[in-house]
Order: structure tokens, then sequence, then C-alpha cells
């Protein structure tokens, strides 16, 4: 459709546990929705991923063509409409000491760390994030789960902020749980608040956030609760799927 005929609505999805299940591909159906909902309203996606992790999981379609918005890393790396514009980092942000301060700190915590299951991939350094997971992200997908359940029981990844913080206090840091394995680890106001920057003053009547960790210290929760957006906590894609055309039902 024109975008004449859109009405000024901005929906933006998390991407992982909202449209497809954790780590894994968006669903065929799921398309279909977004397609009937880009009919009506702009959409956009945010998420903690960086842009490869996003368009693995979202296959099929150049998602900054699909999509109007799409932020990865919380909209440091930003695009509309297919264009660039947005790249900041985390390197731009700290200097290496205080960097390595960091990572040091977790390499220690880690090794001394007794859980059942360790592979490889402990700290992922990304443009806007560190990434830190106690398994290491090359385990299994049956590995990945087991940990998730692990960690529910033991809040190992919980247990590991509070002793970075409070090893750590003077690092202005902000440590987001999401996903089944890691925690990400970026400067306070890096969120995925960080992306409304975009999107508050292109003129929207409302701006719809949809995303499963929406609860305190998940990575949707302040995004969710930002005063800019209308926020929707989903449990599953088909979760999503009912959200999206409950809402479009009224236009």
């Amino acid at each position: 459709a024109a975008p004449a005929q859109r009405k000024k609505i901005l929906f933006l999805f998390d991407v992982d546990g909202t449209l497809s299940k954790p780590r894994l591909i968006a669903e065929e159906w799921m398309w279909d929705v977004l397609k009937v909902a880009k009919q009506k309203v702009y959409i956009g996606i945010v998420g903690g991923s960086d842009f490869p992790k996003q368009q693995e999981q979202l296959v099929g379609v150049d998602i900054t063509k699909f999509m109007d918005y799409v932020f990865s890393e919380n909209g440091l790396v930003a695009f509309k409409n297919g264009e660039s514009i947005n790249s900041h980092s985390i390197k731009k942000e700290f200097d290496d000491a205080t960097l390595a301060k960091f990572i040091n700190f977790c390499l220690r915590y880690l090794s001394e760390l007794d859980i059942p299951v360790k592979r490889g991939t402990f700290l992922e350094f990304r443009t806007g994030m560190i990434n830190v997971s106690p398994i290491g992200r090359n385990c299994s997908q049956a590995e990945r789960e087991e940990f998730g359940r692990y960690d529910q029981e033991n809040k190992i990844r919980e247990k590991m902020i509070a002793a970075i913080k409070e090893n750590l206090p003077e690092l202005p840091l902000t440590y987001s749980i999401g996903g089944q394995i890691s925690f990400d680890v970026f400067p306070k106001g890096w969120d995925k608040t960080y992306s409304l920057q975009f999107v508050e003053n292109e003129g929207f009547e409302e701006i719809h956030f949809f995303g499963d960790k929406t609860y305190q210290g998940g990575n949707d929760y302040e995004i969710f609760h930002d005063p800019r957006t209308i926020g929707h906590t989903v449990k599953s894609p088909e979760d999503t799927k009912r959200f999206v055309e409950e809402i479009l039902a009224r236009f």
C-alpha cells in the first residue's frame, strides 16, 4: 500500500521470542502477519542482537527493505527505509583500560564458576555491547535449553551481574538478561529506548512495542515502560500474532 494510506502508527517488535522462537528462524505465517500489518501501519524491529543475527532469524527477505525501521544492537546500528541512519560503538564510548578491567573481571569470574557444562565464546564483543555467556555461545541447542533451565533454578546470570556490580561499581554500565544463555552489558541509556530517538519526531500518533522480556532486568523492560510507547507483553510468536490482529481490527 502507498505510505499515504497507512496510519501514522508504528509497530516496533522485539525479535527473539516475539517474532521467532528463541534463536530460531521466524516461521512463514509470521511474514503473513507482518505483510498485513505493513499495509495499515509502519513496522520496525528493535533487538539487542547484531544485524547479521537479526537477518539470520528473519531469513528470506532483506529486512532493511521489508521493514520501515531496523534497529540492531538496540539502535546503535539503525536503518530507515533501507538507509543507514546511525552507527555508534562501545569502543568510541570507553577507553581500552576500562574495557580490559571489565573483561578481565569476567574471565576471572567465569574461570572459577562451577556449572555442569562449559563450551566456548564466553564473551562476545559487539558494536554496542559485550555479551557474556557463562556456558559459552557455541553450545548446542540442547545444551542451551538445559542451561536455560539450570539458570532459572540457580540464577547463575543474576549472581554474576551482582558480583560485577559489587566489584566494579564505578563502571557506568547496564546489565540486561535476555535469551537463554547470556546477558548483555552496555553503557547506561543504551537499552532499547536508545532506538526511540530515531522515531519520536517522525510524527507517529502511537508507537506500539511488542516484547517478551518486559519484566525488570529483562531487555524489553525499559522500552515497554517508556512513556513514548504503548507496551504489549507477549509470551510467544503466536501471542504476537493475536495482539497485532486485535490492534489492527481497530482500524
